[in-house]
């Protein structure tokens, strides 16, 4: 289903979250609009109601195109210079969180930095 492997053997909303760009929430929503059971695992649904949420999948962006259009924001964040462009430029969490003590993941491994040495005379 759009270029990705999902999974046959799980319920429809935990097989749909495996494309990118849909969560559990919009897998509800879409089954919901699909007018399937959100219980009814893949390999047991109708073509038809596979082919309706296929139809449904399309109206929303996802999977390759949905990271391009990331991808899009960030360059232009960091182009207009606005702080989160900043931000990311620096390699630094954007959302405000701290970094004297945390942000390891953003920041990356420590670098230690040495004292200098004191010449004796």
């Amino acid at each position: 289903m759009l270029g990705v492997d999902i999974p046959g053997n799980k319920i429809g909303e935990v097989s749909l979250s495996y494309i990118y760009g849909i969560g559990r929430s919009l897998a509800k929503k879409i089954l919901k609009e699909a007018g399937v059971d959100k219980n009814k695992k893949l390999n047991e649904m109708s073509l038809e109601e596979i082919n309706a949420i296929t139809e449904l999948l399309k109206q929303h962006a996802t999977g390759g195109a949905l990271k391009a259009k990331v991808k899009m924001d960030i360059k232009r964040m960091m182009d207009i210079g606005c702080l989160r462009g900043i931000r990311h430029k620096q390699g630094l969490p954007v959302r405000g969180q701290r970094t004297k003590s945390n942000a390891r993941t953003r920041k990356g491994k420590r670098k230690t930095v040495a004292n200098k040495k004191i010449e004796k005379k």
